[in-house]
């Protein structure tokens, strides 16, 4: 555990944004209420996501689906943070980008213990062109995702 305070707090920061941001919409915004935050770029809207990160599965509608995601959002966790506690302390942005994924899932699997989904509520649109709703804890698992890829392109091959 040497070395991984700050990326501990890192998670728990992740997870405790996600929760007080998703419980702030839910006392403000009724759901599938919208407000404005910049007119035709960026609203809140109060919705609920059924499926994965982005609406993925969202109108799938399978049998035992929010047990299933649930289940499998505990396991990604545990299988992470192991991961986690064997990747040197030297790999910082590797370790930086498994905690925001950590955190996010976390964030994501506590909706999904609560309510059987995800509570979204960053609407991005352009125009006609909209970007399925997202949170705190999907923009920190997208975060992740553009830092490993980044490791992978400025680190030495082995």
């Amino acid at each position: 555990m040497r070395g991984r305070a700050p990326y501990l707090a890192s998670v728990a920061g992740v997870v405790v944004l996600d929760q007080l941001t998703k419980r702030a919409v839910e006392r403000s915004i009724g759901l599938h209420e919208s407000r404005p935050v910049i007119d035709g770029l960026l609203s809140l809207t109060h919705g609920r996501n059924p499926g994965i990160a982005f609406g993925v599965l969202s109108e799938g509608g399978l049998p035992f689906q929010a047990v299933a995601l649930t289940v499998l959002g505990l396991v990604a966790v545990v299988v992470l943070s192991a991961y986690a506690l064997r990747v040197p302390p030297t790999q910082k942005l590797r370790l930086t980008a498994l905690s925001l994924v950590v955190g996010g899932a976390i964030g994501n699997l506590i909706d999904r213990v609560r309510y059987g989904s995800v509570v979204d509520f960053i609407h991005v649109y352009w125009g006609t062109y909209q970007w399925p709703d997202f949170n705190v804890a999907d923009s920190a698992i997208s975060v992740a995702v553009v830092l490993l890829l980044l490791e992978g392109l400025v680190s030495p091959r082995r």
